[in-house]
Order: C-alpha cells, then sequence, then structure tokens
C-alpha cells in the first residue's frame, strides 16, 4: 500500500483507473460473496444498560466477541451480529453494568476471614467469647484463631480481654482484629509466645493496652500489632491458594470484577500462581507496601507492570490508624478523649523520602489516611512531591480519606489527588463516629458530595474483610446514608449524599482510571474488556432505601460468566 509522498507522486489518471478497477471487482465480489461480519460469541439484550459512557450513557443491548466487547446499541444492532454459535441472554427487567472495580481490598485476608470465626455481629460480649471457644473446638490443638472482625460498639463500647477467652481457648493462641484491623486481641498464649508481658516497651505509633497494674489486656493497637504477628506461622502456598480461589469466588457472587488489593508480596506470588494454573477469574492490580519501593522498581524494571489479568506497580502506606481504634491522626483531640489526638503511625520526613522516590521512580503511590491531620499532612506531603519531581501522570491516592476538614477538600481537586473512599464504612461508622469527633467534625466525614461537587476524583471501594465486598451495599450507603441502625432514615450527614449515577461512576470509570485502566475496563463500549454485570433491578429508576434489595442475577469477566445466580 503506497502512502505519504509516494502516493501523492502516481499521475491523476492512473489512480482513477485503478480507482475504478477497485469499486468493479469490489461490486462483483458483494453480488457473489455478500460479507460477513465476525459473529459474536455472547449478546445481552432487552435490558437497561448503563454505559458509564458519556457519548452513549444508556443502550438496550451489548454484543462480545471472545474477551471484547463489539456492539452497545439496540436490540436489531445486536441481533445483527448474532449467529449459529452465540449464546444469547434475553434479560427483560434487568440492568446491565459494567463490571464493579473494588478500588481496595484486602484480598487473601477476605478469603482466609470467610472461614474463620465470625464476630462481626456478636452483640454482647458474652456471645463474643462464646463464638470464640465453639470454634475452638472444631481446630486442632496449636492452630491459631484469627480475624474475627469483632465490634466492641455493639456492646457499649468495652474493649474485649484476654481474661474473656482464656479458659475457653487453652489449646490454641487467638490473635482476632476489630473489624477495621487496627486492633486486635491476643489472649495469654498468644501473648506468651511473642513475649509480651508488664515489662514490654511500648511500641512507637502504636498502644500496648494495660490494666491498672500494668499487664496486657490482650489488646494491642496499630504498630504495637507486630509483636504478635511476628510469631504467627506464614501460610503454606496451598493454603494461600485457596484462599485467593474463595476471594474470587465470593466477590464474583457479588459482581466485582476486578480488585485493588492492598496486600504484600506473598499475595502477588499467590496471584502468580493462579494466572500460571489459569484460575483467575477477577482482575487483580497487585499493591505492595510503599517501604519495598526499591524492590518494586526492580521488580517492574525487569518484568513489567503485567496484563490485563494481573498488574503491579503500586505501592501502599500508612500515615494513621482508625477512628474506631482512636488511632486516627487528629488535629484537635478526639471529643470522648480529651487528651487524646490519635498517632501517626511513621515519621513524617520518612513517609515523605518514601513518597518522594517512589514517585520518582515512577511508580504510583497511594497512602492510608484517616483523621484530618493526616489528611493535611499527606496533602502536604504529596503537593511537596509533585513540585519536586516535575509533571507527569502520577494519580497519587488517598486511601479512605474519611475526616477531612473543611478547607482541606479542594485540595483534592486542585492537586489531582484521587481519594479512594468506602461508602459502605459511612453507615457503619455513622452509627458512633459523632460521639467519637463531635457534630462539627462530622459534616465532612465521607464527604462524597463536597469532594465530587469541588471537582475530585472519588473511587469507591469496601476495604474488604474489615467491610463487605458488596458494591450494591456501597451504592446504596453512598445514595441515602442511612446507618445500619436505622436511626438515620434520612441520611446521617444528608448533605453528602450522591446520586445512583455518580455512585456507579466511582465504581466503575473512576475506579479504572485510579489504576491507569480506563483505557480498558470500567466502561461498555466497543473495544473494551467484557466485563460486566447484570442486576435484576435498574438501580436509577427504585426507591433509594430499596437499593441494597437489589440482585446479582450474572457476573461476566473477559465475556465468559463467572457467576450465575440460581
Amino acid at each position: 500500500m503506497l502512502t505519504g509522498p509516494d502516493f501523492m507522486n502516481i499521475p491523476t489518471s492512473v489512480l482513477i483507473a485503478s480507482l475504478l478497477t477497485v469499486v468493479t471487482v469490489s461490486g462483483v465480489i458483494s453480488c457473489s460473496q455478500p460479507y460477513q461480519p465476525e459473529k459474536a460469541t455472547l449478546v445481552v439484550r432487552d435490558t437497561r444498560v448503563w454505559t458509564g459512557n458519556t457519548e452513549q450513557p444508556w443502550a438496550q443491548a451489548l454484543a462480545v466477541r471472545a474477551d471484547r466487547i463489539i456492539a452497545v446499541g439496540s436490540n436489531a444492532d445486536v441481533d445483527a451480529l448474532t449467529g449459529p454459535g452465540t449464546e444469547v441472554i434475553s434479560a427483560s427487567g434487568s440492568m446491565l453494568v459494567p463490571g464493579f472495580i473494588d478500588s481496595h481490598v484486602h484480598f487473601i485476608a477476605g478469603g482466609s476471614g470467610l472461614a474463620a470465626v465470625q464476630l462481626r455481629d456478636a452483640a454482647t460480649a458474652e456471645e463474643f467469647a462464646r463464638r470464640i471457644g465453639d470454634y475452638a473446638k472444631t481446630i486442632e490443638p496449636g492452630e491459631w484463631i484469627m480475624y474475627g472482625d469483632w465490634d466492641h460498639t455493639l456492646w457499649g463500647g468495652e474493649l474485649p480481654r484476654r481474661d474473656w477467652i482464656d479458659d475457653l481457648t487453652p489449646d490454641n493462641p487467638v490473635w482476632v482484629y476489630r473489624l477495621d484491623g487496627h486492633m486486635a486481641l491476643a489472649n495469654s498464649i498468644a501473648l506468651e509466645l511473642a513475649g509480651v508481658d508488664a515489662d514490654t516497651a511500648e511500641v512507637d505509633g502504636g498502644t500496648i493496652v494495660r490494666d491498672g497494674d500494668g499487664r496486657p489486656t490482650g489488646i494491642l493497637k496499630d504498630n504495637a500489632m507486630t509483636l504478635v504477628e511476628a510469631f504467627i506461622p506464614e501460610a503454606s502456598a496451598e493454603k494461600l491458594d485457596r484462599e485467593v480461589k474463595a476471594a474470587m469466588h465470593y466477590v464474583a457472587a457479588n459482581g466485582v470484577t476486578s480488585v485493588h488489593d492492598m496486600a504484600d508480596w506473598q499475595s502477588l506470588a499467590a496471584y502468580r500462581r493462579a494466572e500460571s494454573h489459569g484460575d483467575m477469574i477477577t482482575r487483580i492490580y497487585s499493591v505492595v507496601p510503599l517501604q519495598d519501593w526499591e524492590r518494586l522498581r526492580d521488580e517492574v524494571g525487569q518484568n513489567g507492570t503485567g496484563n490485563e489479568w494481573l498488574r503491579i506497580g503500586g505501592l501502599k502506606g500508612f500515615m494513621d490508624g482508625s477512628l474506631g481504634s482512636h488511632t486516627a491522626a487528629m488535629l484537635e483531640p478526639f471529643t470522648d478523649a480529651p487528651n487524646d489526638k490519635g498517632l501517626l503511625l511513621h515519621d513524617l520526613d520518612d513517609m515523605r523520602n518514601w513518597i518522594n522516590d517512589a514517585d520518582a521512580a515512577g511508580l504510583q503511590v497511594m497512602v492510608h489516611a484517616i483523621g484530618d491531620r493526616a489528611i493535611r499532612d499527606l496533602l502536604d506531603i504529596y503537593s511537596d512531591v509533585a513540585k519536586t519531581n516535575g509533571e507527569r501522570d502520577r494519580r497519587f491516592r488517598m486511601e479512605h480519606a474519611q475526616h477531612i476538614a473543611a478547607q482541606d477538600i479542594g485540595r483534592f481537586a486542585a492537586q489531582g489527588v484521587i481519594a479512594s473512599m468506602q461508602p459502605y464504612h459511612a453507615i457503619d461508622d455513622g452509627r458512633w463516629a459523632e460521639s467519637v469527633i463531635g457534630p462539627e467534625r462530622a459534616r465532612t466525614t465521607y464527604a462524597f458530595r463536597s469532594l465530587l461537587d469541588s471537582g475530585a476524583r472519588v473511587a469507591f471501594g469496601s476495604d474488604w474483610s474489615v467491610a463487605p465486598a458488596t458494591p450494591v451495599e456501597g451504592i446504596y450507603a453512598a445514595v441515602t446514608r442511612r446507618t445500619l441502625d436505622d436511626a438515620n432514615p434520612n441520611g446521617w450527614i444528608p448533605e453528602q449524599k450522591i446520586t445512583v449515577e455518580e455512585a456507579l461512576h466511582a465504581y466503575t470509570t473512576t475506579a479504572a482510571y485510579a489504576s491507569y485502566d480506563e483505557h480498558l475496563k470500567g466502561m461498555l463500549k466497543p473495544g473494551m474488556l467484557a466485563d460486566f454485570v447484570l442486576l435484576d433491578r435498574d438501580l436509577t429508576t427504585i426507591a433509594a432505601e430499596t437499593i441494597r434489595d437489589a440482585k446479582i442475577l450474572r457476573t461476566v469477566v473477559g465475556g465468559k460468566t463467572v457467576f450465575q445466580a440460581d
């Protein structure tokens, strides 16, 4: 084929003759052998398609060939692509949306927690202890009892103690987390294994809770948790592989097709095994600790950032702890603890250096910040690093961004910082947060509306296993802000509510942008990956309070069904 200067040098008469020949030949071919476009492998029709594409927001049907979308439009559009081998799904009354992207999970911990002791809804101290004791009877002596995700606010706020469970767990170390993951309870066996006693020194960025005689009660917060965690046996590869599979099937049943996993190198190794075995049904952005930026830089330099199933390139750090554990770093003291402003987990100079060096290496930085002081300090660091390292498409992320000082809200958009938030936390923490930070600071807590109105990018996730990886419940939370106890029927801080479509964007298009994947996923249009979810009702037309009742009918990843309701 001739192009450019060679094409321009051909005489006009030759060009006309050549074109006439092409037209004549084309005409003969079209008469004797009509062109047959390749047919779709999967078609979904008769549905309400929310595309996430502002140029074509709504459609009636979608067609897929192999792992890509080839058409989005009317029933007639996809019928033209339907052949004898096409799977056709007629989905009247349903809603089709891009696959949900959970922007913040702890994936293997979630998979492991599915089979662990379940403490999240234990409503009394007695129930908490009984469940641990009952679980101990089902496992071998010496095996650790872990996870749990307890919530002490359900029984009035008293922190659990090791003496509640010691007699019930005589043969098993116990290390069960509060649901936010920022403090945990150890029984006496676990403390003895770790060598934690009355003489153990405090840990910077953490707390050993002690009784009146200075003895550990069993509760360790944030950095102090490492004292016990260092003695937990490393899980076998086989166990991790089972947990990855359990996690993938769990999120698929909830419409999640991609996750951003805030984990470690051991998790990445497990995902690589799953990919090599052809077991992946969830796309994973595997994020490793910020302090390991040099190792990740070298890994990316040698092997690249991965593929459409498994990607690397992100680093996760921590500024502070959590509100529920009173370890969030605040500008002013907690309302219920006038001498306590929480804590920073790392020296600010260390954080600044890690972030600067990681950014200079071209890696994506995402940092946990919950308290208003932690948020402000992180925004300051991000601003300084961006100025030092110069312009680039860096996409700094702030994980959680929960309790923002009002004057800092506009900084997210101005600095291009993505707010990676978890709406379920708002309806969970909203039951008690004002007792900890007061009504004034609560006004800009989980400030979805204020952030969006300021022009900030907001990506949604769950923080699973801290909260369930259920985007439908997340959308319900963002739209209604009705707390889990139903004490706020009009919404907790209702001025921060957002619309269904805004919440959908946060779980799809913006979440894809948050991992540099907007060219592959997050919306339904030709050429994009065929990742989508079929819901049993149109979330945009039903009463907001009924959104959480919506069911996932089918989850499709890469054109293949990975979950289908019975």
